[in-house]
């Protein structure tokens, strides 16, 4: 009994697990695969990169995560959300942390977030900073967010109020995927 790669079995079996049983039902399965991608590429799922170190420790500079562009559809976002911030076209985005919501007062004192005059606990910050920055009142539709590396100048961060519209979605997942390693600010 032939075992090697030229027998006619083991042909039929590479055949079975490479296009199937039924050609035609494995081509149906994969056009339909595409096309699920597609779709959720389009309107669901958006890959973005981090460029910068902003956001870190919580996500790494260069890392790839995704957008879920359907998370607000039925609410807005909420505070410690991660969210994406659409600036210009299509692939100029930021990634930043709902800290206020609508109609919040928001001020930074001695590194503290002070909302509505109480301090924010942000469990997720690594290192104090020595923010401070006077009250900001928020208006129906906007959003006040910051990145969680506050070590950074103040100066030298991307922050503040965002209307609604600009923001795309949540970010799916907690840590980066194909992240290089975080290098300290």
């Amino acid at each position: 009994m032939a075992t090697d790669a030229n027998s006619p079995r083991f042909a039929g079996w590479l055949r079975a697990a490479v296009i199937g049983r039924n050609p035609r039902r494995t081509l149906v399965r994969i056009v339909v695969l595409v096309i699920a991608v597609f779709l959720a590429r389009a309107y669901v799922v958006l890959p973005i990169k981090v460029s910068g170190p902003s956001m870190l420790p919580t996500y790494a500079q260069d890392g790839i995560n995704f957008v879920n562009r359907l998370s607000y559809v039925r609410s807005g976002p909420r505070r410690g959300d991660v969210v994406a911030i659409r600036l210009a076209g299509e692939s100029i985005m930021y990634m930043k942390r709902v800290i206020a919501l609508p109609g919040e007062t928001v001020a930074f004192r001695n590194g503290n977030v002070i909302i509505d005059g109480e301090v924010l606990d942000e469990p997720y910050l690594k290192k104090p900073c020595d923010w401070d920055r006077d009250p900001v009142k928020l208006e129906p539709g906007q959003y006040f967010v910051v990145g969680d590396n506050r070590s950074m100048r103040q100066m030298d961060h991307t922050f503040g109020k965002t209307d609604r519209k600009h923001i795309v979605g949540r970010i799916l997942l907690c840590k980066n995927l194909f992240a290089s390693p975080a290098s300290p600010p």
